[in-house]
């Protein structure tokens, strides 16, 4: 799947896909929080919704904004389904988070590692043997835990398929249409296998998907629970995730009503990917489906440190030498410490813009009607619409 990592004031996801988080006007004041000052930030919410749905190649967009754990709003425009049909999403829906589900990973990972089960620094070969016994993963006795997190492990993606002639990111490794064959997580590594790796153990940032694979075995092999058992007990009912949980095996789909995305087929037809095979986002990888108050919750813990101790989360928060490089964060508004996860996969994108206090989150889901690398997003206005309203 493809992701976002912060800070960003203008990225490019691993699938293509740009999104923008710029500010749009000068200097504004948060208006009072009075009952008219939160009548008028749930209209620009709603606003920034329905301006948001007639970007080209979106269906529907669900988004809710919070403050404090509060909602400041929550909106939905566009429709559930392709041509205006199916009426509008709830915008309390519930919506893939795609590779956001990396961080959840990580952090019951990290967890792990702060109640002694294991080191950072372990190898891989160690904690799976299997990789090694099945020859599945090069230099598995060298690649470390913290190098898995940070996507320094030099293990090639099981997802990417070939590039475009033009160099742009082509469809994925595999059947997007494939909605019932159940794959193992071990069979997305051993298809990783048969590709080069991207560098030595530790030497460079590389984005791949088998690596939160890797970790998600890491986990159930360690407690002995399924991950979903884990997420949720770790994090989803600790953090009031109450509508939030993990996809594993075809053909599970979102409970609920909900938007329904589409991708191309090979005459360029959108077909409905409703169903996206969920053994195609490696459980670890990107199998969470969760709300934008659920996804929130978790956001606003992280930020604040509640979940891991200092030094763990900052394996996952600093940059590793040649990781992901940015262009700075939003200016000139009180938007200006605002910083954008994210992930996205065939049928949608999903994006949550968060302050670096923790204590402002907006969170926004976008369900496609072509593929994420055609989809250009500006969620600048959108932020500013929530927070920064002019006095």
């Amino acid at each position: 799947m493809g992701n976002i990592r912060p800070p960003l004031s203008r990225a490019v996801l691993a699938a293509g896909v740009t999104v923008l988080v710029v500010a749009h006007a000068g200097p504004a004041t948060a208006a009072p929080a009075t009952r008219d000052g939160n009548n008028a930030r749930q209209a620009n919410v709603q606003k920034a919704m329905e301006e948001l749905a007639g970007v080209p190649g979106i269906v529907g967009v669900v988004g809710g904004a919070y403050l404090d754990g509060k909602p400041v709003g929550l909106g939905s425009a566009g429709s559930r389904l392709l041509d205006g049909k199916g009426g509008r999403i709830p915008a309390n829906a519930r919506f893939p988070i795609w590779s956001q589900t990396k961080q959840m990973v990580a952090t019951v990972v990290l967890q792990l590692v702060q109640e002694g089960r294991f080191g950072v620094d372990d190898k891989l070969g160690d904690l799976l043997p299997e990789v090694v016994e099945k020859d599945l993963v090069t230099r598995a006795d060298e690649v470390t835990v913290r190098q898995l997190i940070q996507h320094t492990s030099g293990i090639p993606d099981w997802w990417s398929g070939k590039p475009n002639p033009d160099g742009s990111e082509g469809d994925p490794s595999f059947d997007v249409f494939d909605f019932t064959t159940h794959y193992r997580p071990l069979d997305l590594v051993q298809w990783s296998r048969e590709r080069p790796r991207t560098g030595e153990p530790g030497e460079k940032w590389s984005y791949s998907n088998t690596n939160h694979t890797l970790l998600g075995l890491i986990v159930e092999r360690v407690t002995g629970h399924d991950l979903g058992t884990e997420l949720r007990e770790r994090l989803f009912e600790p953090l009031g995730m109450t509508k939030s949980y993990l996809r594993v095996q075809p053909p599970e789909g979102i409970k609920g009503p909900h938007g329904h995305g589409y991708y191309p087929d090979a005459d360029g037809r959108p077909r409905d990917v409703d169903r996206f095979n969920a053994s195609f986002t490696g459980a670890g990888a990107g199998g969470v489906v969760s709300t934008a108050h659920d996804v929130s919750a978790y956001t606003r813990a992280f930020t604040r440190g509640e979940l891991l101790p200092p030094e763990l989360q900052r394996i996952l928060t600093d940059r590793p030498p040649n990781g992901l490089h940015t262009e700075g964060r939003v200016r000139g508004s009180c938007a200006d410490d605002f910083f954008i996860a994210g992930g996205l996969a065939p049928g949608s994108i999903a994006l949550t813009s968060y302050s670096g206090d923790g204590r402002r989150q907006f969170a926004m889901s976008f369900t496609l009607s072509v593929k994420p690398s055609a989809v250009q997003l500006d969620v600048g206005k959108a932020v500013e619409a929530a927070f920064c309203p002019s006095s």
